[in-house]
């Protein structure tokens, strides 16, 4: 389930990329793809870069939070699993 709810923040991610970059002078197909890959940590980057600078740090410093707390979460998962 968390898969296909981060798949579709990252299609909803690509496509306003892709429809808001020549907006600003930037490479559609290069945002869209850097968009799908990296999700919202490419947003926080794009809106830094279109200087939208709040929002942008943001949203880049919430997203790593989010993918740190995963990892941990994940590492703490293993560890676990490997202690019974």
């Amino acid at each position: 389930m968390e898969f296909a709810s981060s798949f579709v923040i990252n299609i909803l991610v690509v496509v306003f990329l892709v429809i808001d970059a020549p907006k600003h002078g930037k490479r559609a197909w290069l945002w869209g793809v850097l968009g799908f890959f990296l999700g919202t940590i490419a947003l926080g980057i794009y809106l830094i870069q279109t200087d939208r600078k709040v929002l942008g740090w943001v949203i880049l410093i919430v997203s790593v939070i989010g993918y740190i707390l995963l990892i941990i979460f994940i590492l703490i998962a293993i560890a676990f699993l490997f202690s019974l």
